[in-house]
Formats: C-alpha cells, structure tokens, sequence
C-alpha cells in the first residue's frame, strides 16, 4: 500500500491509515508524559489550550530545583515533549481537512449518481434505444428498451438491422450509420419493423462520440390518428348539430360581445319575415321589441344566463316564446321555443283537471290527494263527508301524519295496539310502485276499503270506500246462497242447472239418486249431450229431450219445456225448463208416479161418470120427448072437458078438471125446460134474433107470476127508465129466463116481501137485475145453483125442480153474456144479468 494519495488539487497527502498510527502514538507518549509528570490526562488540545502556563511554569519552578544534568535531560524531554505536541495538532488538523474533503467528493459522487438515474429514467421514459460510439472505437454502447427490435437478450441484434428491418430499409440505415461515424453526416428516417412497429431513426455526433437514437412512434401515430378521427368526428358533430339547428321550428340565435347578431338559423329568419339568415344578420333584425329585450340585453352584458317567457309578433299574430340564453366565450346564445300551443294546452290542460275534480266531488268514494311532501293536494266531497273534518283544516293543505293523528283522537280510525308502526307500514305507499288495498274496521262498526295509489309525479292517492253494507250484503248472499243449497239438497225433486255452455254447473243429490247417476262423474261437468245420454239408457226414447237440449244450447229461443217421461221401470217424472237471466237454464224433475197413477184412476172414474151421466141426460131426453106427446094429448083432451060444446060438468068435475089442467102444463114447462137444456147441450138451438122492447118485457114476464103473487102475497116493483128504448136479442128466451128469475124469487120471498125487477142500459149492454129478500144463498151452494136439477130449499117452501137458474145462464151465454149472483145470507139475493148490444147487433147485421 503506497504511503500517499493523489488528492483533487494535484498534491499529495500522507496515508490516512499511516498518520493515524502515528498521532495515535504521539497522543498516548505525551499522556505518559503528562501522567508521569503528576498532570491529568486530557486531549492534546484541550491541554495546549487550558494547561499550557501552568505546566511550563511547573518546568520552570522545577528547573530551579534541579542539577544541570537533570536540566539537561529535562530540556531533552521538555523538546520531545513540545515536538510531540506540536506534531499531534498538525495531525489533528490535517485529518479535519481529509474528512471534509471526502465528504464533498462523497456529495458530489451522490449528485452525479442521480443526475446519472436521471437521464437514464428520461430515456427509459419513452421507447427508444441509444447506440454511441466513442472515437476509434468499434465496440458501441447500447442503452435502452432492447425488446423494441430484437430480445432483451441479445442487444447486439439491434446493430442487425438485417434481422428486424426489411432489406432495403436495412441497407439504408447501414449506410447512413456507417456516413455518421466516419464523416459526422446527421440523418433522419422512418423505419418500420417486420413485426409493423414504426421507427424514427436519428444520427448526429455529440461530444465526439456518434450517437444513434432508435425511437418507436407507433404509439405517436395512433394517438394522431385517434386525434384526427376525433377532430373529424367532433367536426360531423358540429356539423350535424348546426343542420339540426337549422332544421329546429324554434328560433335560434348568437351575439358577439356588442350584443350583435352573428348567426340565425332558418326559423329565425321565417319569423322575422327576411328572405333568408344573411338578410337578419346584415340588417340586424330583431325578434322581440326593445322592452322584451332589456332583460336579454342586461343578461348579455352581465354575462348571465336568462330564462324566461316572452311575447313576439310572428306573421300576423301574437306568438309566446320560452327564451333561453346562455353566456358563450365571445358572447351569447339563445333559443326561443313556442310556447303558445303549450299555453293552450296548459289551459286545456287546467279545465280537465277542474273537470275531473268536479267529478271527483260527485263521487261516492272518497279521494284524497297528497303530494310527495306527504301534505294534502286534494280532497273531495265525499273524504271530508266520510271523515267530518274542518273544511279550514282541510284547505290549508295538512300533512297526511297530521290528518291520521287527528282522526285517532276523535277515535274514527282503527285501533292499533302500536300505532306508530301502523301509520309507518301506511306511509310505505310513498315508496311503493304499486297499489296496495286495506280493509279498516273502525270502531263505529263501519268497514272501508282503502287504496293507496303511488302517483308517478310523487304522492300517493287514498281512495276510501265503504263496504260496510256491501260486506252486509254479501254475507247475507253467502247465507242465502247456503240456504238455497240446503233447500236444493232437500227437495222432492231433482234440480240440475246448466250454464249458457251447456255444460252442468249445479245439481241436487235427488237428481242424482232418480237418474242413477255417479255424483263423481257429475262434478266433472259432463254436457248436456252426456246428460241425455245417460237419462236415455232409462227412460228410452221421448219427444221431450231433443226439446230439452234445443232449449238448454240455444241462443235466442229459450222457450220453456214441460212434459211427462214414461221410464221403463213403470215409474213417470214430469221435467219442467226456466230460463234463467244469466243465460242458464234450470231443468226440475218430479217423480209423478203416484199421481199419475191416481189421474189414471181419476181418469176413469170421470170417464165412467161422463159415461153415467150422458146415459142419465139421453134417458131424459128420451123420456121427455116421449111424455110429451101423451101429455100434450092429456091436455086438449082436458081442454075439449072444459069446453061448454062437449057437455056440462059438475062442481066437482070442474074442481078435478082444474087440477089436471095445472098438474100437466106444470109437466109440460118442465118437460120443455129439460127439452131447451138439452137442444143447448146439443148446440142446436139457434137463436130468434130482433129488436126487442125492453119494458114490454119485462111487463110480460111479470104477468107471468101474478098468481104466484097473488097466491104468495108479494109485491113486484119494475124499476126502469120510462125511454130505456130496445136491443137486439131473443124476446121468447129474454121473457123465458125473466120468467125464471121472478118464479125463484117469489119461491125464496117470505110472505109480505118485495121482489125487484130493474133493467138499465149501459154504453155497451143491457143489464137486468131481480132481487130478492129471502134468505139468502151461502157460500159453500153459490156455486152449484146453476147445474142440472141442483136445489136448494134454505128453509123455504118453495120446492123446484133445479132447471129455472140452468136454464137462465144458458139463454144469457147464447147471447154472449153472462150471469153473476150477490147474495148475503140473510139479507137476500141479487141475480144480474148483463147482456151485450154490439155483439148481437153485429150478429144480426151478419145474418
């Protein structure tokens, strides 16, 4: 190891290691000497500068003490001594300025080292690769991203332009590198790479070394081609935004800083009436007047945006714009948008929501409103009704918490045992999407069903209804419905039910059971096709079910079926169709069986008795036809006795002449009554049709019965208008049932009584009435008083035969009217008889 360094000025300075060693022996021989001496051990410095008097005047007091050989070698040592020390300060020194030194040349090595990082980091900053080469020197130093050419690996295939360059771009940059070392020729070229990177290649000499710098721009050339396109496309969008501007029905337009037109666009110039938007600009054409524009002008100047609604006169008429204007960087924009069709609309807009809030008054369910601050927009009649709240609080729009603690107060809502979380879980609606339906059951016994609506602009909508009576109605439904199920399951008959479909929808366990059918297979709805299929196997064939289906699957003609099916067991059902309104049809059947079995014994029985009595009516009628003749015989041959030419006769014979002269033409009214019946019965008599005199008659039907008055003591009394004039009928059959009528009157009359005979004429008939005041007809005989030989004495004397009323109500009816009887027991009896004028006089003008 050399004994000395070169330092920075050129000089030379002792071995740092070698001084060292020496101060280091130095210090410790004059510490020895210092301890030796009795003086305590202190640095060399701190020593020459504290203590330095004191021990030279310690030398000094000791110099005179000693010997001149001891001052002798006290010199010596004293001269060691001060070398020593002198020696030691200089090292010290020396050693100060070494470490100074070393530290700067440590900051400047520091400096250089990051100035170094520095611009290795710049040129590691972007993709490039550095080759220098130095004076006469082949071997090149390559610093940078290797792998844009070549592996990182390998950097001395960068030089091999050979292996990452097409040949000719291989052999030009060959020979401009190999200008650039030998002459100092700068160049500059675009390469690219077999792989497609793009390469700047640049030679140039800098500090007598060449230097070549290989720099990929690909990334350059894609971000300049995504600039242009972005510059092309923002230029399309700048030009489809202005054709857009042009092609707006709205006015647009923009200022420079003086506030002067310098662009409109087409609807601009339209409403401004110029030929195009040259025309507005050069003459400067404005499309509001000077008062709508101060606020546009003062927003210009202010470099503010301004909104606001202002009018213009465009054509021939008032237009509204909704102006726009906002600050540009050399001026201002704006837009002016026809808001006079939006007002309208607005308006019309208005009167319909009036409209529908008028509605919403008539409404029985009750509307209210609230906004999405949860506070009452709207209510109607029928919410405030159904609550009774204060119209006050009402309009000045409360909250929908305020309005439910309300109602809870006076206790109209329901209770809730927490009814904070209630009202929460109601609130929800302001969240929701969708509709939600409550059911609330207040405390005065009402139900309502509350909607909550979500309105789509914010809010929800309460609609409240109360189905207290609909719930009343529907459970009465549901009991009736359960009735008539219990009512269905225990009738006699069997009940089905099918739908407008035709298929079964309802039926009784009866039907089932008459029908044999399986209740399984009918729940599954067969159709009536099915239905009569299965009856069919039964029943056999039967006009009635082809009616039955027809009636079942028609549209129009539902009309009604009844009729009897005769099955092949014997038994009889009566099947009966109803239509019903909803298009269904209800189809009953009855099992008959007994009751036709009893009609069937009925039916013979009548047919028997008919039978009977037509026997019964034919052996009168033979009868009566043949003791006609023989009586007719007995009275002439009476009559010719009575006569003076046939001889005189005693008292006696006389008496017993008059006798059989009553007796037989008693026989003979009573054998011609059973004569007319039966030419009635038969259809055979016709009647003698003419004007009759209504008084006239009646005076000879009362001549009739003078001697049963006489005989009885009653009285007559013939009550009719003096002018009641004539009608058209039979006068012999007229003052026949007369006759009858006045005969059973007098019968019933009781000694002294009065009989009446009236007659009075109405618009469209004659009426005659008699009365009587016997005792009366009860109620259980009024009916029977008019059939064949049915009499009745009620206590009376009289006796008849039971024809006199039958043959009354047959003359009438042969005239077409008709006969009725009031009577009061007790109180007597009033037979009326009306009969018609037009039907006669329309029978006689026929004939």
């Amino acid at each position: 190891m050399p004994d000395t360094i070169r330092t920075t000025d050129g000089g030379h300075a002792a071995h740092p290691r070698r001084g060292g060693f020496r101060i280091a022996v130095t210090i410790l021989l004059s510490q020895a000497m210092l301890v030796s001496s009795g003086v305590n051990a202190q640095p060399p410095a701190a020593s020459s500068a504290a203590n330095s008097p004191s021990i030279v005047e310690a030398y000094l007091n000791a110099f005179a003490l000693l010997d001149r050989h001891e001052i002798i070698g006290m010199s010596i040592t004293l001269s060691v001594l001060c070398f020593a020390v002198v020696t030691a300060i200089m090292l010290v020194r020396t050693r100060q300025r070494l470490a100074d030194t070393e530290a700067s040349a440590r900051d400047e090595i520091m400096a250089s080292r990051a100035e170094v990082d520095r611009v290795y980091a710049l040129l590691r900053s972007e993709p490039q690769i550095l080759v220098a080469w130095a004076a006469a020197d082949d071997e090149p130093e390559i610093i940078g991203d290797i792998g844009l050419v070549t592996d990182a690996d390998a950097p001395y295939r960068v030089l091999a332009f050979g292996l990452w360059l097409e040949p000719e771009a291989a052999q030009a940059i060959e020979h401009a590198v190999e200008a650039l070392r030998e002459h100092g020729n700068k160049f500059s070229m675009a390469l690219t790479t077999l792989a497609g990177r793009s390469i700047e290649a640049e030679g140039q000499v800098v500090g007598g070394r060449a230097i070549l710098r290989l720099k990929d721009v690909s990334g350059v050339m894609r971000e300049f081609a995504e600039l242009t396109g972005r510059f092309e496309r923002q230029v399309d969008a700048a030009n489809a935004m202005r054709t857009l501007i042009e092609a707006l029905p709205s006015p647009v337009w923009a200022r420079d800083e003086a506030g002067k037109l310098t662009y409109v666009n087409a609807a601009y110039a339209r409403a401004v009436d110029a030929r195009d938007a040259s025309e507005a600009i050069g003459r400067g054409i404005e499309l509001f007047d000077r008062a709508a524009r101060t606020g546009l002008f003062r927003a210009h100047e202010t470099e503010q945006a301004f909104s606001g609604r202002l009018p213009a006169i465009v054509g021939d008429g008032r237009t509204i714009f909704d102006v726009l204007t906002v600050p540009t960087h050399r001026g201002s924009a704006g837009i002016g948008i026809d808001a006079t069709e939006a007002d309208i609309l607005r308006a019309e807009l208005q009167r319909i929501v009036d409209a529908h809030r008028r509605t919403l008054d008539y409404l029985t369910t009750g509307v209210a409103i609230f906004g999405s601050d949860q506070r009452l927009t709207f209510y109607n009649t029928a919410f405030r009704s159904l609550w009774d709240l204060d119209v006050g609080f009402l309009d000045h729009g409360p909250s929908d918490s305020s309005i439910l603690d309300r109602l809870r107060d006076a206790r109209r809502l329901p209770e809730q045992q927490d009814f904070r979380k209630w009202k929460a879980e109601l609130h929800e609606a302001y969240r929701a999407t969708e509709a939600r339906t409550h059911e609330w059951h207040l405390p005065n016994g009402r139900t309502l069903r509350v909607v909550t609506t979500p309105n789509p602009e914010g809010g929800v909508i309460y609609l409240y209804d109360d189905i207290t009576e609909p719930l009343d109605l529907q459970r009465r439904f549901e009991a009736l419905i359960r009735v008539q199920g219990e009512t269905l399951d225990n009738l006699a008959e069997g009940v089905a039910v099918f739908a407008s479909d035709g298929r079964l929808r309802l039926f009784n366990p009866v039907f089932a059971r008459m029908w044999k059918f399986d209740p399984a297979a009918l729940q599954d709805r067969p159709h009536v096709e099915a239905v009569i299929g299965w009856c069919h196997a039964i029943s056999g064939d039967n006009p009635i079910w082809p009616a039955l289906r027809t009636t079942v699957t028609a549209i129009d003609d539902r009309t009604p079926v009844m009729g009897d099916i005769e099955r092949r067991d014997g038994s009889a059902v009566k099947c009966a169709t109803v239509p019903l309104p909803d298009g269904a049809t209800l189809v009953t059947f009855q099992d008959i069986t007994d009751s036709v079995n009893v009609e069937r014994a009925l039916r013979e029985r009548n047919e028997a008795l008919e039978d009977a009595d037509k026997i019964k009516i034919d052996f009168v009628h033979h009868v009566s036809y043949e003791l006609r003749s023989p009586l007719t015989n007995i009275i002439g041959f009476a009559h010719f006795l009575g006569d003076q030419t046939t001889g005189p006769l005693n008292e006696k014979q006389r008496e017993y002449l008059s006798y059989i002269t009553t007796s037989t033409n008693a026989l003979l009214a009573i054998i011609n009554n059973i004569l007319d019946l039966a030419t009635i019965d038969a259809g055979a008599m016709t009647l003698n049709l003419g004007n009759v005199d209504i008084r006239r008659t009646m005076d000879d039907a009362a001549e009739g019965v003078q001697d049963r008055l006489e005989q009885s003591g009653i009285s007559l009394s013939i009550r009719t208008a003096p002018d009641i004039g004539t009608f058209v009928a039979d006068e012999r059959r007229l003052r026949q049932a007369l006759f009858n009528l006045l005969a059973n009157a007098i019968g019933f009359s009781p000694p002294g009584g009065i009989v009446t005979l009236a007659a009075q004429r109405l618009q469209n008939a004659v009426v005659f009435m008699v009365t009587d005041q016997g005792p009366g007809i009860p109620p259980d005989v009024r009916d029977k008083v008019f059939d064949w030989f049915e009499t009745h004495s009620l206590g009376s004397r009289h006796r008849g035969t039971g024809l006199g009323l039958s043959l009354v109500r047959s003359f009438v009816e042969l005239h077409g009217g008709t006969v009725t009887i009031d009577s009061q027991v007790g109180r007597g009896t009033t037979v009326t008889c009306i009969f018609p004028t037009e039907a006669m006089g329309e029978r006689v003008s026929a004939a």
